[in-house]
């Protein structure tokens, strides 16, 4: 009888370490740390393989430093509009960071517009990966608090008077709709590409700009049961909700990726810019 209070205490301590190791590794539903505790999945992490060397020959842009309101500073690569039309497009990077692939991706939607200011957002403060390992530790990295000071300082920086259209892939298409939402009256066009969604419907009710969620069927984590749960949560608050689907699997529109398909990307790609170029006027 006597070791039963040490029982106790050990089975405390074994159920706050089990707690705490599902709340750190799944983190909350629908919030972009669920997303970010993926890199612990092993099947997902081996899905990314380790980029091709790339480097962006011409940059058509240039790096750019913002303030963000939690007394950082924010980083971006931004090509100017030749003529402003406070058109702006914001593209957020997958988990590998903001690397010349980003950019280039960012100069093809630039030059696809011709007429607006096209500003691909740092989400990893300088940070960009060559490897899982590290695209995992960046990713994981990215706090709530941290990613949404980021884009707050961005939207500063673009200034109130623009109309912004948002883009990302993977863990940048979550962070796209986050950003549409933080953009609030000045949002006019979100594109996900199998990004995690905003899953609190008191969230979403603030969100302005209607959304184009690209789908990857194949996808087993930004799976049927979660576009089945954003469908209904968009219904519910009365927000646009646009889904193109893909017989693919996720990242088939990143080109270093094994799941690459040239032809559903092409096609996702033309239907984005014209989403973004019908709602960004």
């Amino acid at each position: 009888m006597k070791n039963i209070p040490l029982l106790f205490t050990l089975l405390f301590i074994i159920g706050t370490v089990n707690t705490f190791a599902q709340t750190s590794c799944c983190a909350k539903p629908g919030s972009t740390e669920a997303f970010a505790s993926l890199s612990h999945d092993k099947q997902f992490v081996a899905l990314h393989l380790e980029p091709a060397p790339f480097i962006l020959g011409k940059p058509a842009g240039k790096e750019i430093t913002f303030k963000t309101p939690d007394g950082k500073e924010g980083y971006a690569y931004e090509i100017k509009a030749e003529k402003p039309t406070g058109k702006v497009v914001i593209v957020i990077h997958e988990w590998w960071g903001l690397n010349d692939y980003i950019k280039k991706e960012s100069e093809k939607i630039y030059n696809g517009f011709g007429d607006a200011t096209v500003i691909a957002i740092d989400m990893y403060d300088k940070k960009v990966a060559d490897n899982r390992d590290s695209a995992g530790k960046y990713m994981q990295s990215v706090t709530s608090e941290r990613g949404e000071a980021i884009v707050k300082g961005l939207i500063t920086y673009i200034g109130p008077k623009a109309s912004i259209a948002t883009i990302g892939w993977c863990f940048g298409g979550g962070w796209s709709m986050q950003a549409s939402l933080l953009a609030g009256k000045q949002a006019k066009a979100c594109v996900m590409y199998y990004g995690m969604p905003e899953e609190k419907t008191e969230k979403i009710k603030n969100l302005n700009a209607p959304v184009l969620f690209v789908f990857a069927e194949k996808d087993q984590w930004i799976n049927k049961d979660v576009l089945a749960k954003f469908e209904s949560n968009m219904k519910v608050t009365k927000k646009s909700l646009e889904v193109k689907k893909y017989d693919a699997d996720h990242a088939f529109a990143n080109p270093s990726n094994p799941k690459y398909n040239k032809d559903f990307a092409a096609d996702a790609f033309k239907i984005a810019m014209s989403f973004m170029k019908t709602n960004l006027k």
